[in-house]
């Protein structure tokens, strides 16, 4: 059975002096989602952009909005990112004392509820969280910064998850985010992943759109 990839390109890398040009071309391509990095410069020592920018792209846009939360305290954000119009809200794991409550603060708004995991966090950890979680999103850079080099011990973390994700029975989706490129979807899917976060590799290449293209049209067997 063939595998292909969910493509969500970051927002992060888009100009942000037309940003609803670089919308479009998302909505326009064959991209799953939009990816937004969502950073307050303590749990990482970057700013993105915060509520008025989320408020704009969901206006511009119809796909889903895919959030990822790298924020200290984010359960004070959940109801918030649900007035937005975000689907899929992402809380990192070692920014949460209280990881199970604060994925059903986000359940019960009629989000999907994710964790991210940091480079150096094993996923072993989910054992006790999976269950709650629709998304698990593997960082494969740390966190906070655009452009990084791809860390390659991520397929071992996402072959480890894809093994608990099924002995589990579970269709927990696996994202990963940071460094993905055309030379590594391939091998990301056959290690287990489903969704593949491009920022800089998409917006930076001569034809966006083309480029989400051949990252979609990657298949696996």
């Amino acid at each position: 059975m063939k595998r292909t990839a969910k493509i969500a390109p970051s927002l992060l890398a888009a100009d942000f002096g037309n940003l609803d040009k670089d919308v479009k071309m998302v909505e326009d391509s064959q991209a799953t989602w939009h990816h937004l990095d969502v950073m307050d410069g303590v749990f990482v020592p970057n700013i993105s952009y915060g509520t008025p920018v989320v408020k704009a792209i969901r206006k511009a846009a119809k796909k889903p909005l895919d959030a990822h939360l790298m924020i200290v305290k984010p359960e004070r954000y959940i109801d918030m990112f649900a007035d937005l119009g975000v689907d899929n809200l992402t809380v990192h794991y070692e920014a949460c004392p209280h990881l199970h409550r604060t994925l059903q603060a986000i359940r019960d708004t009629g989000m999907k509820a994710g964790i991210a995991l940091n480079p150096h966090t094993p996923v072993s950890l989910l054992e006790n969280s999976l269950e709650g979680a629709d998304l698990i999103c593997i960082m494969s850079v740390n966190p906070g910064f655009g452009g990084q080099s791809f860390i390659p011990n991520t397929y071992e973390k996402v072959r480890e998850l894809r093994s608990m994700i099924d002995d589990k029975g579970l269709d927990t989706l696996i994202e990963i985010d940071g460094g993905v490129t055309l030379q590594n979807t391939a091998k990301l899917l056959e290690a287990g992943a489903d969704v593949l976060v491009a920022g800089s590799f998409v917006f930076n290449s001569e034809d966006p759109e083309a480029t989400i293209a051949r990252m979609a049209s990657v298949e696996v067997y």
